[in-house]
């Protein structure tokens, strides 16, 4: 493996010494694409392709020059590591476009409840119609909530009950969401108990990361 790496970036080296376009670095070019194609990183979803057609006009692009984004350099990694990141950033690219397009509802509207009444508060797991343009929000707050950076959602929870915390609650009102009634059997608590917490100690965070993102 080391070997083909410093292989690799001797053809790179010779590929940059020629003209762009001429048919030695051409030559050179694909000769780099034949021995590194068995390294990339492999997935078998159906954008998989796609992705990989973009990482390969990205490496002849900006291998040399720096034509659509930043030229390739030696001192950070080798050519396989440097074509493996933007092919993993590309899957991604189409995974979060995939998302958006079959996610046709998100929880964009936050409204605080005003009276105590249930009935007046929105919940921001509720569905609301987004434009096929609109972000994926539902999978932006999954990622955010499952990540929770601070630690702010798991260490919120019901008094004596460190398991049923904002993080666990939140991924679990998510569509397709459980029911309060699922919840209830399944921490053994009493629906007005769960759902006052969600309210309480949830909803208000959703909404600060609802803000923070711009959806609100």
């Amino acid at each position: 493996m080391v070997e083909l790496d410093e292989q690799l970036r001797y053809l790179v080296a010779q590929a940059c010494e020629n003209p762009p376009g001429s048919p030695q670095r051409q030559k050179l070019l694909t000769q780099i694409i034949r021995l590194s194609a068995s390294r990339l990183w492999k997935e078998s979803t159906s954008y998989y392709q796609d992705a990989l057609q973009q990482t390969w006009l990205y490496f002849c692009r900006n291998i040399c020059e720096a034509s659509t984004g930043q030229a390739y350099d030696p001192t950070y990694g080798s050519v396989v590591t440097w074509l493996n990141a933007y092919l993993k950033r590309r899957l991604q690219d189409f995974y979060l476009y995939q998302q958006r397009e079959q996610i046709i509802k998100v929880p964009l509207k936050v409204r605080h409840s005003t009276s105590g009444d249930n009935s007046n508060t929105i919940d921001p797991v509720e569905n609301l119609a987004a434009t096929p343009e609109a972000p994926p929000i539902l999978e932006n707050v999954r990622i955010w909530a499952e990540a929770d950076t601070s630690g702010e959602l798991c260490s919120t929870c019901i008094k004596g009950r460190p398991d049923v915390n904002c993080q666990v609650l939140i991924l679990k009102r998510l569509p397709p969401e459980a029911s309060w009634k699922e919840l209830s059997e399944e921490f053994g608590l009493s629906i007005p108990t769960l759902s006052s917490f969600y309210q309480r100690q949830c909803l208000p965070r959703l909404r600060k990361f609802a803000e923070v993102e711009g959806y609100l």
